[in-house]
């Protein structure tokens, strides 16, 4: 069975202050989407797909997808604030873009087999792709029956401010129940904690299992994500910084019955560079890895 990777690599990196999806990390230069696709190719995917805006190809073209086309297909794909369902409209002042359910939703026409979903910026390890890749192979491909590697939140934070993560509830079975995005999780005095819209804080006990937008799907996914996108700009279209994300998406689908997700939990630790302050972190954590011999020094040869 094919396997697709899908990298969204569209972000703004508005609190990194750069383009850190070609941001180098690795001892030759590499990125952390290198890692992401050595590690997918070697666990099963056939071909990749990367989500980006049109306004960087040259520069990521240059800096990334070229070292890896030569290993393995990679098509381009481009989400665009006017790519929308049809009858709707961005409006004029609209600059961020409309979020991970939408940069999905534009590979609807580039994607014909399972997936894999990943964040260019995260570094999740080979086993979490391994147990994807593995689970896709068995579940249906024509029904909605989708897979989601998931974290133990504290494996999973920075050292240099809040994150944002979807907070899982799994049934008896492993399999999701629902995923609440929490934007704002940090250290606090007394302990992890997340904070709620209306400013109250929530403790965390740091066991949580969390997305980490490590996602396996079908294509089935793609007009249920139109539906949730039609949704979603219908109510906040109007606001500049609102996004759909995709675990709210996959959310509205399990409390209607109308999808199953089963989370398979690594042991992995995430790497990755949500601030400037992180990349010398993720560089020290690969370099340690390949000191292990669990990459080659360079990737690509």
């Amino acid at each position: 069975m094919e396997l697709t990777l899908v990298v969204l690599a569209a972000g703004m990196g508005s609190r990194y202050g750069g383009l850190k999806q070609i941001d180098p990390v690795g001892p030759s230069g590499e990125s952390v989407m290198d890692y992401s696709v050595f590690d997918a190719r070697r666990t099963g995917f056939d071909q990749v797909v990367c989500v980006i805006r049109k306004s960087i190809e040259r520069e990521f073209r240059a800096a990334v997808s070229s070292r890896f086309e030569r290993a393995l297909p990679v098509e381009l794909v481009f989400q665009e604030l006017d790519d929308l369902p049809v009858g709707l409209a961005a409006p004029a002042e609209r600059q961020k873009p409309w979020g991970t359910a939408h940069a999905v939703w534009t590979c609807r026409n580039a994607v014909h087999t399972p997936f894999a979903v990943i964040n260019a910026d995260d570094f999740y390890g080979r086993q979490s792709y391994a147990m994807l890749a593995e689970r896709l192979r068995e579940l249906p491909s024509n029904a909605a029956r989708y897979a989601m590697t998931g974290f133990t939140l504290r494996n999973t934070l920075s050292k240099h401010g809040s994150v944002a993560r979807g907070i899982c509830r799994l049934n008896d079975a492993g399999e999701l129940k629902s995923v609440v995005e929490h934007p704002k999780i940090e250290r606090g005095p007394d302990g992890l904690r997340s904070q709620a819209d209306d400013g109250a804080w929530q403790p965390l006990t740091g066991d949580e299992t969390v997305s980490m937008n490590l996602w396996g799907f079908n294509p089935t996914i793609f007009p249920a994500l139109e539906n949730g996108l039609k949704t979603f700009l219908c109510a906040s279209a109007d606001q500049p910084k609102a996004e759909c994300y995709l675990p709210a998406v996959v959310d509205a689908l399990i409390r209607r019955d109308a999808a199953r997700v089963q989370v398979m939990k690594t042991p992995e630790h995430w790497l990755g560079v949500t601030y400037p302050a992180d990349k010398p972190v993720v560089a020290d954590g690969i370099r340690a890895l390949v000191a292990r011999g669990e990459y080659p020094m360079s990737l690509w040869g």
